[in-house]
């Protein structure tokens, strides 16, 4: 059994795993984030019910950069006081376990491979779509995190006169109409005229998105996941016309596109960290099957 802790800008959610299931987890909002010992207090706190079970170490993903051979995270996403926290000494020393640290949607993209609808496939990438749009990426079944953890942002990729993550996150909302993507959802569930529109705006910037994975990394799947993957059926077809414009039509007929089943997919794959580091090749490329 391993620990598992997906640590979010607001939130963190704290399970046991086994067999890759999640037996029992903690859910809740993220205190006092300008206070690095209150906020990592509050992580110890959520971890330490778990320590009575026979657990062989605990794997952590957390939205940032991240220095995985040392487990040191800088710069975390809304989490003002975590600007180098040495997050793997930290909770070592205070659990007498091994502890693995990566970035959080690198977790999603292995929890997907390992245990979710990414299974079948040996190649994909897995893209969190919430506030703002981040990528995990599985080459050959290998976790790929790049030389600083920082493979995978296509959202930062340079688009019109900002970059993907403006047009294609919650951010298209709140900065274009004054919204919130959950209240545009609300919205066209009920058939607003004007919702429908904005999702189907959001779904062509969207595809956009995509067809940067396909240029960089060509996979056989994409995972959506992270809240805004919920809309999936308003910005579906939008996403899929904008492909028109990809100019390699093979790969996108032969590419599979799946909406993230399971809510604590990346709760999984954080855990998985744990077996995945004792499969440890080199460097920041890890084998995710022995």
């Amino acid at each position: 059994m391993n620990i598992g802790i997906d640590l979010g800008g607001t939130k963190i959610q704290v399970g046991i795993e086994k067999d890759g299931e999640i037996l029992h987890q903690t859910k809740g909002l993220l205190k006092e984030k300008d206070s690095l010992s209150s906020t990592l207090d509050q992580v110890i706190q959520y971890i330490k019910p778990y320590m009575e079970y026979k657990v062989e170490g605990i794997g952590i993903g957390v939205p940032s950069v991240v220095d995985i051979e040392r487990g040191i995270v800088y710069n975390v996403t809304n989490i003002p006081s975590w600007k180098k926290v040495a997050l793997k000494e930290i909770l070592e020393k205070e659990f007498s376990l091994p502890v693995f640290v990566n970035n959080d949607v690198n977790c999603l993209a292995l929890g997907e491979h390992k245990f979710g609808v990414g299974k079948p496939f040996s190649s994909l990438v897995a893209m969190s779509i919430g506030t703002g749009l981040g990528s995990g990426i599985i080459i050959r079944n290998k976790l790929y995190a790049g030389v600083n953890c920082g493979a995978g942002e296509i959202g930062l990729l340079p688009y019109k006169d900002k970059n993907i993550e403006f047009y294609a996150s919650g951010n298209f909302f709140s900065s274009f109409y004054d919204t919130t993507a959950l209240d545009a959802y609300k919205s066209a569930k009920q058939g607003n005229q004007e919702a429908l529109r904005q999702w189907k705006e959001f779904g062509h910037h969207l595809g956009v998105s995509v067809q940067a994975v396909l240029y960089t990394y060509d996979p056989q799947a994409i995972v959506l996941g992270g809240s805004i993957a919920k809309a999936y059926e308003f910005f579906k077809d939008s996403m899929e016309a904008s492909f028109s414009e990809f100019i390699y039509p093979e790969s996108i007929k032969k590419l599979k596109i799946f909406v993230s089943k399971n809510e604590n997919i990346a709760l999984l794959g954080a855990a998985a960290l744990v077996d995945l580091s004792m499969e440890h090749v080199s460097g920041v490329v890890k084998s995710v099957h022995p």
